[in-house]
C-alpha cells in the first residue's frame, strides 16, 4: 500500500447531507473532524499523520465563513504529497427549505446574522441558502465530486460515499451479522433486530443423558435436527435470511443481529443456531458470528427440573411426612 495520506474534504450547503456524509466516511476507516476552520486544516493533518492516520476526513462549512477566503490556497497546499478529494453535496433550494422545516433548526446564516452587534434579527431560511451558495463557490469550484442530493435518502447517500470513495470491493466494509442463541425465560436480546421462537421442536431437556449437554455437543443437535419440523424451519428461515440479509446491506445496515430462542437457551437455540450460521455463510459472502447468551446459566437456575427425584423416593418421603412442594394441581 501506499504511504499517501488520503485526505477528503466534505463541504457544500448546510441541510445537504454533510454530517452523513462525515458518518459514512467513518464507517470506512476515516478520521473525520467537522466544522474545521481552514488555517488550522494544515495541523490537523500534520498531527494525524504523526500518530500513524492515513485516512482523514475534514467537514468545512459556512460556519467557518470567516476562513473560507483562505480555503483555495490551503487546500492545494496540503494536496501535494497526498492523495486528496473534495466532495461538495448540493440540493434546490426548495429540499433544503423542506429539510430545515423538518428539523425546525434554523440555518447557519440566520443565526449568525441574529447574533450580530446592531442586528434586528436573523436572515429567513431561504435568503441563508442564497447567501450560503454565494459564500461557497470558491470551495465549488475546487470540487473533484459533485452530489446533489435532493432525492437521495440518508441510506442512498451513504451508498453513493463509499461508491465514490471507498476503497475496492474486496476491502469494503461489509455488514456484519450475528446469531444469539438466548432463553426466553431470561428474556429476548434487546438488540435483536429479528427473533425466531423454535420451542415447539423436540426438547432434549427431557433426555436424562440430553440434559447436561450443550445444544453444540453432536448426540443433541441430531437430536434436534432430526424432525422433519426443524428440516423445514431450517429451510425457511435460510431462505428468508439468504434473500433479505444482502437488501439490509443495501439499505446501509453495518450489522444485524438474529436472535434465535427456546425455553432455557441452552438445546434447541443453541443448536439451530449454530447450523443456520454454517448454513448461511456458504451462500452469502458476509461476516456472520455466533453467540451463546444463555447455554451457561441455563442448569444452575432449575435445579428441579434438572434433578427430578425418582417417584418411589416421593412417595416415601410425603408417607413420612417430610415437607413437599407442590405446584397448586398436586404434582411435586
Amino acid at each position: 500500500m501506499s504511504d499517501k495520506s488520503r485526505v477528503v474534504v466534505v463541504t457544500g450547503l448546510s441541510g445537504a447531507g454533510k454530517s452523513t456524509a462525515l458518518h459514512a466516511l467513518e464507517d470506512l476507516g476515516y478520521f473525520c473532524v467537522d466544522n474545521l476552520p481552514t488555517s488550522l486544516v494544515p495541523a490537523t493533518i500534520e498531527v494525524c499523520e504523526s500518530g500513524g492516520i492515513r485516512r482523514i476526513g475534514l467537514g468545512i462549512d459556512v460556519r467557518a465563513f470567516a476562513f473560507l477566503d483562505g480555503a483555495a490556497p490551503t487546500l492545494s497546499r496540503i494536496a501535494e504529497g497526498r492523495d486528496m478529494a473534495i466532495l461538495f453535496l448540493d440540493a434546490t433550494d426548495e429540499a433544503l427549505l423542506r429539510r430545515f422545516n423538518e428539523t425546525r433548526r434554523p440555518h447557519p446564516l440566520s443565526a449568525a446574522a441574529s447574533r450580530a452587534p446592531g442586528s434586528s434579527g436573523g436572515l429567513a431560511v431561504l435568503d441563508g441558502v442564497h447567501l450560503e451558495r454565494e459564500r461557497l463557490a470558491p470551495l465549488r469550484a475546487l470540487a473533484t465530486i459533485d452530489l446533489d442530493t435532493t432525492r437521495l435518502s440518508v441510506h442512498e447517500l451513504r451508498r453513493q460515499i463509499i461508491a465514490h470513495l471507498g476503497p475496492g470491493k474486496a476491502e469494503a466494509p461489509r455488514m456484519s451479522t450475528r446469531f444469539v442463541s438466548f432463553g426466553f425465560k431470561f428474556g429476548v436480546p434487546v438488540d435483536a433486530d429479528l427473533i425466531f421462537d423454535v420451542r415447539f421442536l423436540d426438547n432434549p431437556h427431557f433426555v436424562p443423558e440430553l440434559r447436561r449437554l450443550p445444544g453444540s455437543h453432536p448426540a443433541v443437535r441430531d437430536f434436534v435436527l432430526r424432525s422433519p419440523e426443524a428440516s423445514e424451519l431450517l429451510e425457511k428461515i435460510g431462505s428468508l435470511l439468504e434473500f433479505s440479509l444482502p437488501r439490509y446491506e443495501r439499505e446501509g445496515k453495518s450489522y444485524l443481529t438474529i436472535g434465535v430462542g427456546c425455553t432455557g437457551g441452552r438445546h434447541r437455540s443453541v443448536a439451530l443456531a449454530e447450523v443456520l450460521a454454517d448454513n448461511l455463510r456458504r451462500k452469502v459472502e458476509l461476516p456472520i458470528s455466533v453467540a451463546h447468551r444463555d447455554v451457561g446459566r441455563a442448569e444452575h437456575t432449575a435445579p428441579l427440573e434438572s434433578d427430578p427425584q425418582p417417584l418411589d423416593r416421593v412417595a416415601i418421603e410425603g408417607a413420612e411426612g417430610a415437607p413437599r412442594s407442590t405446584d397448586g394441581g398436586g404434582n411435586t
